[in-house]
């Protein structure tokens, strides 16, 4: 199975990562210290990621994207549609990518990176 989309949950020191397949079912979750990101990343093929922007989102996304990955990035006000309350952080990850797979659904001829 090949991941086609991941939602990354970009924090100070420990990263989550959730991805998914073309049918969206969770291949990969996983906690990444920061040293570990660019590793994880170099070792999959291009794909699909979503991060909530922020200051930091800017510099990951062109990290990533010096690896062939295509980035969005999202703001936090749509990010926070997909995430409840009571939600822990942990599981705020799991959100991200499904807010990217109908970003790329909806907007296939887009030229934002």
């Amino acid at each position: 199975m090949q991941i086609t989309t991941i939602g990354l949950d970009i924090a100070k020191n420990v990263f989550q990562v959730h991805g998914i397949d073309g049918d969206e079912k969770v291949v990969v979750r996983k906690q990444l210290r920061r040293s570990q990101v660019i590793r994880f990343f170099q070792a999959l093929a291009p794909c699909l990621v979503g991060l909530e922007a922020c200051a930091t989102a800017h510099y990951w996304a062109r990290e990533l994207m010096k690896l062939g990955h295509k980035v969005r990035l999202m703001p936090a006000k749509d990010v926070k549609a997909y995430v409840m309350r009571t939600m822990p952080r942990r599981s705020a990850r799991r959100c991200l990518a499904r807010p990217c797979v109908l970003c790329r659904r909806s907007q296939p001829n887009s030229k934002r990176s």
